[in-house]
């Protein structure tokens, strides 16, 4: 049962806004040789690069291939990725661009180089994308573990790149135009292919395209990029070095257990094929709404970069703490200007669904009330970010946490019906909005569903909100935690209980060694 404080999160957005002056703050310009790798939080890199997202389009399909979300769905669905991770993160070295995010099905990667030539660098990324299709395309073992379908978006254009903040991760995040609108073209549709903006079409002297997302480069366009490219690796010899690394270092069979709550307590770094957490949960993603626009307007000054980098950092610091201070929840990742996360109820054995899920509420309502003060608390302190909004859309059911990829760059990954569909909330709210899953729904108190009403959506839903209507609605975790507040803080000096004491005797049933 989590709690949310209004001074306690004035403190923390404070101390986080104080540790980040404008003044410390740096602007730099992207050159040759530029490392990005390890970026500190107060330093920001312009950099003029070629987005590519690539998505594995029949990820659902896997999910979804038995009636119930088991075991054995889960196992197929992260072996597939896992194969496919291996495969990607070749390509990727091959062709050296920048590896920023597996996010699920979702890859992300820039092409800075070669320097001083939007042209080449889009030929290269159409080049690679080509690559990725083609071997995805042979990377399937069986029936049960396919070969991918893809569909890549690409865009061009100027970046912020600045350090993600996450251990054992030090990939940088990029933020702006072309990331954003790169990941809409593939995410734009259900039809295989590479999807360019008119940016990078014009780039590559392509004619504009009235619809970007209904308009796949043709053969004979990928064929010039891919000879204007010259790559030098090939699908073949991809294919080959991926099927020796899978025999010289199999994947091996996947192995869950659950965690026991609160999932902040879960060291994600830890988690490994072998390793892996299952079990039923809430998952939450919060997006900042309007914030590539916001990018766009401030990148071409330092000035304005500067209140970007501030904005960033403040806002998803604060989003994380309100999940993980206040309601032990978990991060999963940042994905851009986006937060995921997993809150669960229980024991590692059975979750407290109903529990579980006005937990989940309050945390998200919790959530919007400190973007709020945030947001005031930055424009107090010179950084006007009031143009942003929040969108936060949760669902609950099974899901699985885990890291995959190649050894020595483990990328985490959680995924699961339930995951796609919070994500899919998410993305159906307005920048004000929260949203609940249909499942979560079906599961709630009646307190949380008075709340979302038959569309499962609520504007400016508010932590003070969520926790009146709730416990109005005879919600038993609002009513607990209102009765806890009403409890007086000093109670009269009482003498100390006899402490409990219990016999020796081994408990059961017991679990494997090593698991939570």
């Amino acid at each position: 049962m989590g709690t949310w404080n209004k001074d306690r999160a004035t403190k923390r957005i404070d101390a986080k806004i104080d540790a980040l002056p404008l003044k410390d703050i740096e602007i730099k310009e992207y050159v040759r040789e530029t490392d990005l790798s390890g970026l500190s939080g107060s330093t920001a890199y312009r950099v003029d690069g070629v987005h590519v997202y690539a998505d594995i389009l029949n990820l659902r399909d896997l999910l979804n291939v038995t009636g119930v979300e088991g075991e054995v769905c889960h196992k197929r669905t992260l072996r597939f990725l896992n194969m496919h991770y291996r495969a990607a993160h070749r390509i990727i070295g091959a062709v050296g661009s920048i590896f920023v995010d597996f996010h699920n099905q979702r890859l992300h990667t820039v092409f800075p180089k070669p320097y001083d030539d939007a042209a080449k660098r889009v030929h290269r990324a159409v080049a690679t994308a080509q690559l990725i299709i083609d071997v995805l395309a042979r990377t399937g073992e069986d029936a049960d573990h396919p070969a991918a379908k893809v569909r890549v978006g690409i865009d061009t254009g100027k970046a912020l790149a600045v350090n993600n903040g996450r251990r054992g991760h030090r990939e940088p995040l990029f933020l702006g135009p072309p990331a954003n609108y790169a990941a809409k073209r593939s995410g734009g549709g259900s039809a295989p292919g590479i999807f360019l903006t008119n940016e990078a079409r014009k780039a590559i002297g392509l004619p504009e395209a009235r619809d970007v997302d209904t308009t796949p480069l043709t053969a004979d366009e990928i064929a010039a990029s891919k000879a204007a490219a010259k790559l030098d690796v090939t699908v073949d010899s991809i294919v080959k070095e991926w099927a020796e690394d899978l025999k010289n270092n199999p994947i091996g069979d996947f192995v869950f257990s659950g965690h026991t709550p609160p999932f902040s307590t879960l060291d994600i770094e830890a988690l490994s094929v072998k390793n892996s957490r299952r079990q039923d949960a809430a998952s939450i993603y919060g997006d900042l709404d309007g914030f590539t626009a916001y990018v766009g307007a401030n990148i071409g000054t330092d000035a304005g970069a500067k209140h970007v980098v501030r904005a960033l950092h403040v806002l998803r610091s604060e989003l994380d703490a309100v999940l993980h201070e206040d309601f032990q929840g978990r991060k999963v990742r940042y994905i851009g200007d986006c937060i995921h996360g997993l809150l669960a109820e229980g024991t590692a054995q059975t979750t407290d669904a109903v529990e579980t899920i006005s937990n989940m509420t309050l945390c998200a309502a919790a959530m919007r009330s400190s973007f709020d003060l945030a947001l005031k608390r930055l424009k107090e302190k010179g950084t006007d970010a009031s143009s942003l909004g929040l969108q936060i859309g949760f669902e609950y059911g099974p899901v699985t946490v885990t890291r995959l990829g190649m050894k020595g760059a483990l990328v985490r990954c959680s995924v699961s019906r339930g995951i796609l569909e919070a994500e899919r909330e998410q993305g159906r709210c307005k920048a004000n909005q929260t949203a609940i899953g249909k499942n979560a729904y079906s599961k709630c108190s009646h307190g949380v569903h008075a709340i979302f009403g038959d569309m499962r959506i609520r504007g400016s839903l508010d932590y003070d909100t969520a926790l009146n209507e709730m416990s109005g609605k005879d919600d038993k975790t609002a009513r607990a935690i209102k009765a806890a507040a009403a409890v007086p803080l000093l109670k009269p000096a009482s003498s100390a209980s006899t402490p409990l004491s219990f016999p020796d005797r081994p408990t059961g049933p017991t679990k494997p060694g090593g698991f939570a």
